[in-house]
């Protein structure tokens, strides 16, 4: 029988990638709508709440939807901050790797 950690890791390792992937689609939708909304002038996604999905893992997704939607790219908080907070989540995977080896 599998101990507690064991199910516990398995557990981690399918709920971990599925996570990811649907909170970097959200990112990469919400920029999506947040440019067809400021084309339209209606109301907009707070840029606060765009940021603190890319913080929570969505990095990828805001990064790409930056690039192909040509979205907040004359904004130097996003120009930056964005591949900023992909390359701090990036460098933390590599040392939590390095560390459970």
């Amino acid at each position: 029988m599998d101990s507690i950690a064991e199910i516990s890791l398995n557990i981690y390792r399918f709920t971990l990638p599925v996570y990811l992937c649907v909170i970097n689609l959200a990112a990469l939708l919400m920029m999506l709508i947040d440019k067809k909304r400021a084309q339209k002038e209606k109301s907009r996604i707070p840029e606060s709440t765009l940021f603190w999905v890319a913080i929570f893992g969505g990095s990828v997704g805001s990064v790409a939807g930056m690039r192909l939607f040509r979205h907040k790219t004359k904004h130097k908080s996003f120009v930056i901050g964005m591949p900023l907070i992909l390359l701090l989540q990036l460098a933390g995977a590599i040392a939590l790797y390095i560390l459970m080896r």
